[in-house]
């Protein structure tokens, strides 16, 4: 329902409709009136101009020219004063940040002398009282010009050399906070592959001995195992080999979902071959295991208790002909031959000092040898089991997966029927053993592995 309004309201109104109209009449009006003295004005000063260039029959007069040269000289000033005032702005900028009190004074002082001076200017132009000389006038306007120009280019100079100082200090600061966070990986590292984490194993007895304690160390010896990879593959790259030409050396017809997943072939080969002859003692196939389960358990058990935190060089300078020196010069020749050891240090010399009981001082030697230790130490402790045997074994290329046997060494999830859960088609099947698995007595330890879906697209 609309609502009526009172009729004095509606007066009202009209009143003050009445009064808008008749102010814009007047506005009109006055509007026109102004329009005509502006006119008036403006035909007056042209007038004065035109007098500036001709006499009163409209002949050109005899100072033309001197007239032109004087309003050139005029506009000339004018320009100038504009960019005096344009530099004076930009310094007043740059002296907010950061704050400069004096600077912020001395701009605000030339902003108000060049104003008054453009004043002047107008005042003497409307009363024709000008008195310039074209000439001096145009050259003190270009100077003045330039210098303000410069002023702005220094300003602006500063102020990216102010930028350049700003992004400096914010790269050397990210530079360290990336070598905080580099050293504090490194620890943290230092710290999951040292032999603190085995506080589990300090009063282990041989009778309380389990799987659960060789499942335990083997995560401890596989964690030196990736470490040493990577000091491989940076060495690798340091010296400009083709690692896709190596993985394929490794693996040759494996296929993969990401390329950063080739570092599981070099995981692969160190693991195999420092794991080959694992069943066997001292890694010998030769030996009769027979022979070593008539009581010689509690032997490689005190071996595992001295060897697990005992520095490998420590160890080897004291026992040169131990069985762990044979292991670890018998597994060097074979993880390092010859050609990737010249093109890794450019001669062969490590490989003379460990052939003759040595022990080489360089990164890449001490991160092997950590690695040998700690997958002998591992050697140890399964013969150490006094009713299970501990054997090791490894996944058939083209295998189904199954998860008695494998987990995957990637984070694809795997269903129970060995599909892939974001897959409708094709299944899952073993590329190539990372990491072999192990048996003692009837628990399985699974085998790692990498997984190629057949029937889906990969890249390789």
């Amino acid at each position: 329902m609309e609502t009526m309004k009172p009729k004095s309201a509606l007066n009202n109104r009209s009143k003050k409709l009445a009064k808008t109209f008749q102010k814009v009449i007047s506005l009109r009006s006055a509007t026109k009136l102004a329009s005509n003295n502006g006119i008036c004005m403006l035909n007056s000063h042209l007038k004065v101009k035109e007098d500036l260039f001709t006499d009163q029959n409209n002949k050109p007069h005899q100072g033309n020219n001197k007239n032109r040269a004087v309003m050139e000289a005029l506009i000339a000033r004018l320009f100038a004063g504009v960019t005096t005032i344009k530099a004076a702005y930009a310094e007043l900028q740059m002296a907010q940040h950061p704050y400069n009190n004096d600077s912020i004074q001395a701009a605000d002082q030339a902003v108000v002398d060049e104003l008054r001076a453009i004043s002047e200017l107008k005042r003497r132009f409307l009363k024709k009282e000008l008195d310039l000389s074209p000439h001096v006038t145009i050259m003190l306007a270009e100077i003045q010009e330039q210098q303000s120009l410069m002023k702005t280019y220094e300003i602006t100079i500063k102020r990216l050399e102010a930028e350049v100082d700003f992004k400096d200090n914010n790269i050397s600061s990210l530079k360290k906070h990336l070598d905080d966070c580099v050293n504090f990986n490194k620890s943290i590292e230092k710290k999951l592959n040292s032999s603190g984490s085995l506080s589990l194993f300090d009063n282990l007895t041989l009778s309380s001995l389990s799987p659960t304690h060789f499942v335990h160390f083997l995560h401890h010896t596989l964690r030196s195992v990736r470490s040493f990879s990577k000091v491989m593959m940076a060495e690798m790259e340091s010296a400009h080999w083709d690692l896709e030409a190596a993985v394929k050396f490794i693996h040759s017809n494996a296929v993969f979902t990401k390329p950063t997943h080739q570092t599981f072939a070099f995981e692969s080969f160190v693991c195999i071959t420092m794991f080959e002859g694992f069943n066997y003692p001292n890694f010998n196939v030769e030996e009769d295991k027979i022979l070593h389960k008539q009581g010689a358990q509690s032997l490689y058990f005190d071996k595992f208790k001295k060897l697990k935190s005992l520095n490998p060089k420590q160890y080897l300078t004291h026992n040169p002909n131990s069985s762990f020196s044979k292991f670890l010069k018998s597994k060097y020749l074979q993880v390092v031959h010859a050609k990737m050891e010249c093109s890794f240090f450019g001669n062969l010399n490590q490989r003379k000092v460990v052939n003759s009981g040595g022990y080489p001082e360089s990164s890449f030697f001490v991160a092997f040898a950590e690695m040998a230790k700690r997958v002998w130490t591992l050697h140890c402790l399964a013969l150490s089991f006094q009713d299970d045997d501990v054997t090791v074994f490894q996944i058939k290329k083209n295998t189904r997966f199954s998860e008695v046997y494998m987990e995957s060494v990637t984070e694809e999830p795997v269903s129970h029927s060995g599909e892939s859960s974001d897959s409708s088609s094709g299944e899952l099947r073993v590329g190539f053993t990372v990491v072999p698995g192990f048996k003692i007595g009837k628990t399985v330890i699974q085998s790692q592995v990498y997984l190629s879906l057949v029937g889906s697209p990969a890249t390789s």
